[in-house]
């Protein structure tokens, strides 16, 4: 424990702000804090939190309708170490503060930190829970450690879905929660959940893991602009290969390209995988239980997508289409055999579009909906290819924290999740 620094000297306004979602909903109902909640959610979205948060605090749960469990994605839960009170908990992920000193090499399990998850982000998913709430829901904001191996995951939230059997569940599930969810739904003290949401859920894998992993991915590139001593390549090296999650997201042997389970499939350039870590995304590829008929999926569509990789002697080549909502490829997302809908809402978006959420509660409601389509074909042939390397020289100034204007502190946080911009074309 004296490896982790938990003294009064490193409170950052981060962590003061680490609430909890209802705490945090009373204090928009009352209009408490409003420069505070302004400045973290941003001014528009504080006025919609506030409005939304008002009318829900008069509706009262329609008690024949499901509890709803909303399993976050991941990097959708905040991450720390705990304090004793009266100082609040030490907030890791995602604190830029902490990020710029740092810190976030804590993050790597083998490092044996004490991290525990803090709350569920709230930007990407109270809008949610309070337009759920105002369909008369009564709502969790599930919170877990991402990082860790997605079988174990998925029997913490088995257990947590048992303790709640009193009465009907539902989940709505974001990109990674949703194999957290497959994992739990096939234990035996869950049939009481009658029905799943997926949205943008890797079911047969993804390529922005193997991107993260590979110090590429726009969310990797934009943290290592935080840091000022540690590189993208770096901290891929030192904390992101060591998150078990991760390579269980890649596409293996039923995936979408090749088996990036497989080491033999790997570049020799760095970052390496670490070969146990692979070895236990093929041990759960195996294990994964197939969905069954109470989910439903919500699916991107038209987005620039990584939807393919190729291993070369530098490095991987991606390949770029709009099959997908930008982190997600479509295929993925709507496996063949699930019911599924689509949308051209972005991945990070799919918990915070009302569009989307309008439809997932038809289908918590009534098992269906009309709100989106049932079929999506593209006719685009567009696509383009990027390397490595070329991703790697996109992003690599850094950024120092503490001297951005607030504006421009909220403009970062507001495209942490964007992609590069690639021109697509057709042959």
């Amino acid at each position: 424990m004296s490896r982790f620094n938990l003294s009064t000297d490193h409170v950052t306004p981060y962590d003061r702000f680490c609430r909890s979602d209802i705490e945090v909903e009373r204090l928009l109902v009352a209009g408490e804090q409003a420069q505070v909640l302004a400045a973290y959610f941003g001014a528009r979205e504080y006025r919609d939190l506030q409005q939304l948060a008002r009318a829900a605090a008069q509706q009262t749960p329609v008690a024949s309708r499901p509890h709803v469990f909303v399993v976050p994605g991941i990097l959708g839960t905040q991450l720390g170490l705990r304090r004793r009170a009266p100082l609040p908990d030490d907030v890791l992920w995602l604190d830029p503060l902490d990020i710029q000193g740092g810190r976030l090499l804590w993050l790597d399990p083998a490092q044996n930190a004490p991290i525990i998850p803090l709350g569920a982000v709230l930007y990407s998913h109270l809008k949610l829970k309070l337009w759920l709430r105002l369909a008369g829901f009564s709502v969790t904001l599930y919170d877990y450690d991402w990082r860790l191996d997605i079988g174990t995951l998925g029997e913490e939230l088995a257990a947590r879905l048992g303790a709640h059997a009193d009465g009907p569940v539902a989940i709505v599930a974001h990109s990674m929660g949703g194999l957290v969810t497959r994992v739990a739904l096939a234990r035996p003290n869950t049939a009481h959940v009658e029905r799943v949401v997926l949205l943008g859920t890797p079911n047969g894998g993804a390529f922005s893991p193997l991107q993260a992993l590979r110090g590429t991915y726009a969310v990797v590139q934009n943290i290592a602009r935080l840091d000022l001593h540690h590189s993208s390549v770096e901290l891929a090296e030192r904390v992101w290969t060591g998150f078990p999650s991760l390579y269980q997201m890649l596409p293996g042997v039923n995936g979408h390209g090749p088996d990036l389970t497989d080491l033999r499939r790997w570049p020799a350039s760095a970052p390496s995988p670490r070969p146990a870590l692979l070895a236990r995304a093929r041990q759960l590829h195996a294990a994964l239980p197939q969905p069954d008929a109470r989910f439903t999926a919500i699916a991107g569509v038209g987005r620039a997508t990584v939807t393919a990789a190729q291993p070369s002697e530098a490095g991987f080549v991606y390949t770029v289409t709009r099959g997908g909502d930008g982190t997600v490829p479509t295929a993925s997302a709507a496996p063949p055999g699930m019911r599924a809908y689509f949308t051209g809402a972005a991945h990070s978006d799919l918990t915070r579009d009302g569009q989307v959420a309008a439809a997932v509660i038809d289908v918590l409601t009534t098992g269906a909906t009309a709100r989106l389509p049932r079929q999506w074909r593209s006719r685009a042939r567009a696509h383009a290819t990027v390397t490595d390397a070329q991703l790697l020289a996109q992003r690599a100034d850094k950024l120092d924290w503490a001297r951005l204007e607030p504006a421009q502190r909220q403009a970062f946080l507001d495209q942490l999740n964007a992609p590069e911009p690639l021109r697509l074309r057709v042959d």
